[in-house]
């Protein structure tokens, strides 16, 4: 499995800002990464241009990033700098939106470190409300997303894996290798059944980590409830896990957006480190 060498951190003027970079300095610093880019990305505001308009002409608005907000950010990069290392670049996302120059510059990274959506955080008005979705549905680099409340002493020490015979769980689990390496401890969870030998594919995902020096004990259910995505934070809560290994969107996005789905649940109502993958 290719080790970690580069991340991706979301900056923006939220109160969880510093608590996100710091997560991704963290694992930087684990895993020898050569390049943590802390990636500014906020939506710009429409404001009137500083030239004054031609009189009686209609006032056009320009894009314009609220320079409140990047100040807020940037001082929260440079406190960080002044630490030391590990050593961290500073950009900006290009024009608009947000999420889709994000997802561009994921491309050329190994782990993007985001954060969930705090609607109680009025320094978040500037990022978009499915910013999160919207940057893993366009890019197929792995998110691992960081509450907006609690304190996280570590991430991967001790995994939950909400394991499904599909493309996008199997993306988060192998993305999520190099961080469960490290683990003390790796659950795995799974209801329902498979169309393809139910005991074959639940143990067969313990093989597959076993091979990467991963020992994980496997929980199996019967058929799958509807309140999945609660069973699941409850089930990471029990266990104490300090991050939750899961697919994003394994169904169509309108139909998770329509019925709620385990991604939206999870999304909304997180309490650890969620790591996702579409």
């Amino acid at each position: 499995m290719t080790p970690m060498q580069s991340i991706i951190v979301h900056m923006d003027a939220s109160l969880r800002c510093a608590v996100r970079l710091e997560i991704a300095r963290q694992l930087a610093r684990q895993h020898g990464a050569n390049m943590l880019c802390a990636l500014f990305a906020v939506e710009p505001r429409m404001v009137p241009p500083t030239v004054p308009p031609i009189p009686e002409a209609p006032v056009p608005l320009m894009p314009e990033v609220d320079p409140e907000q990047r100040a807020r950010a940037r001082a929260v990069f440079d406190s960080a700098i002044a630490r030391g290392e590990p050593l961290m670049t500073w950009d900006e996302v290009p024009g608009d939106p947000p999420a889709w120059g994000f997802a561009q510059a994921s491309l050329y990274a190994d782990l993007m470190v985001l954060g969930q959506k705090n609607p109680g955080d009025r320094f978040t008005i500037d990022v978009p409300k499915d910013f999160v979705e919207d940057v893993l549905l366009h890019t197929g680099k792995p998110a691992l997303i960081i509450p907006h409340s609690g304190k996280f002493g570590s991430v991967g020490a001790s995994v939950l894996i909400a394991w499904k015979p599909t493309r996008e769980c199997a993306r988060a689990v192998a993305c999520a290798v190099p961080l469960m390496q490290r683990a003390k401890k790796v659950q795995v969870v799974c209801w329902g059944k498979d169309s393809f030998a139910p005991a074959e594919t639940t143990f067969g995902v313990a093989r597959y980590l076993n091979w990467h020096g991963i020992v994980a004990e496997v929980s199996r259910y019967a058929e799958e409830p509807d309140d999945i995505g609660e069973l699941l934070l409850s089930r990471a809560a029990d266990e104490s896990a300090d991050m939750l290994v899961m697919g994003c969107y394994s169904h169509s996005r309108l139909r998770e957006i329509v019925l709620g789905g385990a991604t939206r649940v999870v999304l909304k109502s997180m309490t650890c480190p969620v790591l996702m993958a579409h």
